[in-house]
């Protein structure tokens, strides 16, 4: 009784009355089947080489094999006596028969004696990426499906990230946001404890990374108290809040639990049987995706996802529209370019494309390409009626669009990373000149909608440069103008292809998705793709309202509210931006 009034002092405000009962009960009844509990060891991680650690698996009495059971992940371990909540709340049938597997994090043990172990705590628990995620699903929780019950009973796990949840304090709170953030379709329903959403490692991004990307299907329940840790790396209480706030704007289904406690698991302990309570409520109906930010709302069409137009190709890359709206797109690792027919099935439109990359149709409906196997850029019509015409050559295409009199910018990185490359600059009555040389390398270049502006990539950087377009093609004002956010697992954004709509928004294709800027050059959403990857981009259809992007060996097409901008057209003059 001692130990529950004292955990009693940390419940705050938020916890109500309902909790002192649940308490009250839990500490005095011991009639719920009592779980199994085993301890092994793993040490053979490819993803951290040299780790060892220990992990337990809560098996409850109620599991049967014969139906795969929902799954708890922990980091640190055992906490919040986590097995006799679950085998209470089992019980009561207020979560699912869930098998619970509690990791340590890994060391390093010391190669002699008298040396220090080297722990790996903060490199798997505070970093961003999918690292850790992947030691549990392609290591760890493959070994725990190999192991039986002492009564001999096969540990089967459901794969549906719907049946599992993933926890843990600290810096494994943060660790468990990442593993769901990064697979929500292995990891649906998240607790966490005093979050480390702070700049140890990057986790301080979070609250705007949530803001801006497309929402994922998951639950989050976030406790914290006001006396938390405030250190070199930030403001534990003040950031779990902020957290808090970025879920309920981005329409994530999230709760809270805020207190008086410092950075310890004692209101945690208190907190989480209700919080499993809440993880699991109206379980098996799956956990949905939120609506996303106004900016987001503005572009995607709710029930509209992603679909598969082609696969199994080498490297995708140059989507391209005509004025009809229909799609043309190239795979250069292959030397073929394709062409989407009215059915939406993609069907080969050259057999021998020369390389062609970056490409783009000009006001006359030819199409312009960027032919990296030979040094050129040519404009074909694409009936096959006439032969293709040389625009220029003696130098790297890569990619390119065409102005609404014809006119041609390319952009050209150097073959040396040491070299800066160039933007060229191909008028509509021939001749060709260089208008800017310096980026890292340039890459992905479109048009703003006026036409007044061209905007470029620079791959090696986290920017997109704006110029001012001169009367006589010439660029000025050149400006590092687009920030765009970059993974932590990369050094740059990787910026690719770029597009713009007609309300002056530009579309680029990262390392991260698709990172949608306003006129000022910030962005305002992140729309990933299905596979991870985007190289380009490109807007399709009778009315251009099919986002079309090509992704690694795929392309998919998606059907959004905005309308592409096409530099072919007459330029037009989008509303100004908001500030």
């Amino acid at each position: 009784m001692r130990r529950l009034v004292d955990r009693l002092r940390y419940l705050g405000p938020a916890a109500g009355f309902l909790s002192l009962l649940r308490l009250t009960a839990a500490a005095w009844a011991g009639d719920a089947p009592k779980g199994e509990v085993m301890k092994h060891r793993f040490e053979t991680s490819r993803i951290f080489p040299g780790t060892v650690r220990d992990y337990w698996v809560y098996v409850p009495s109620q599991y049967d094999p014969a139906r795969p059971a929902c799954l708890y992940v922990n980091q640190d371990g055992i906490q919040y006596d986590a097995p006799a909540v679950f085998d209470r709340l089992i019980a009561e049938k207020a979560m699912p028969v869930t098998i619970g597997v509690f990791v340590m994090p890994g060391r390093v043990e010391a190669p002699s004696p008298g040396a220090l172990d080297r722990f790996n705590r903060s490199y798997e628990y505070d970093g961003l990426g999918d690292g850790y995620a992947r030691f549990l699903l392609e290591e760890l929780l493959p070994v725990v499906e190999t192991l039986r019950t002492a009564d001999g009973r096969p540990i089967r796990l459901s794969k549906d990230g719907n049946d599992r949840a993933i926890g843990g304090s600290s810096s494994g709170a943060a660790c468990a946001f990442t593993a769901a953030w990064e697979r929500p379709d292995s990891f649906r329903r998240v607790f966490s404890a005093i979050g480390t959403y702070v700049g140890l490692r990057g986790a301080n991004a979070y609250p705007t990374l949530v803001r801006k990307v497309e929402p994922k299907p998951l639950r989050i329940f976030l406790q914290d108290g006001s006396n938390d840790l405030n250190i070199f790396g930030g403001d534990w209480w003040m950031a779990n809040q902020e957290m808090e706030r970025a879920l309920a704007f981005a329409g994530y289904e999230v709760h809270h639990a805020w207190g008086a406690g410092g950075h310890d698991h004692r209101h945690a302990d208190v907190v989480f049987p209700d919080a499993m309570r809440w993880l699991w409520k109206d379980w098996p109906a799956p956990v949905k995706a939120g609506a996303g930010s106004p900016q987001l709302q503005a572009i995607l069409i709710p029930g509209e996802d992603w679909q598969l137009v082609g696969d199994g190709y080498r490297f995708t890359e140059g989507p391209a529209v005509t004025a009809a709206g229909e799609v043309f797109f190239n795979d250069p690792g292959a030397g073929k370019s394709y062409r989407i027919g009215p059915d939406g099935e993609p069907a080969v439109f050259l057999e021998d494309s020369s390389g062609a990359d970056g490409q783009a149709f000009g006001p006359d409906g030819r199409l312009v390409s960027a032919l990296a196997k030979t040094g050129q850029v040519v404009a074909r019509d694409v009936s096959g009626s006439q032969p293709p015409r040389i625009l220029a050559e003696g130098f790297p295409p890569n990619d390119l669009v065409v102005r609404h009199d014809g006119g041609v910018y390319v952009t050209s990185p150097a073959a040396d990373p040491r070299e800066p490359g160039k933007v060229w600059y191909i008028g509509p009555s021939g001749g060709k000149r260089v208008v800017d040389s310096g980026l890292r390398f340039p890459n992905g270049v479109t048009l703003s909608p006026d036409q007044s502006l061209l905007y470029v990539a620079d791959t090696r950087s986290h920017w997109v440069y704006s110029y001012q377009v001169q009367p006589d093609g010439g660029l000025a004002h050149k400006q590092k103008y687009f920030h765009l956010h970059a993974p932590d697992t990369a050094d740059d954004a990787g910026a690719d292809g770029l597009r713009a709509d007609r309300e002056g928004r530009v579309y680029v294709a990262t390392r991260m998705g698709i990172q949608v800027c306003d006129q000022a050059g910030r962005v305002n959403a992140i729309i990933p793709t299905p596979n991870g990857k985007v190289s380009n981009l490109t807007f399709g259809g009778p009315a251009f309202d099919v986002l079309h992007a090509t992704c690694g060996d795929r392309v998919y097409r998606r059907r959004v509210r905005a309308r592409g901008a096409n530099a072919y057209d007459a330029p037009i003059k989008p509303a100004p931006p908001r500030l």
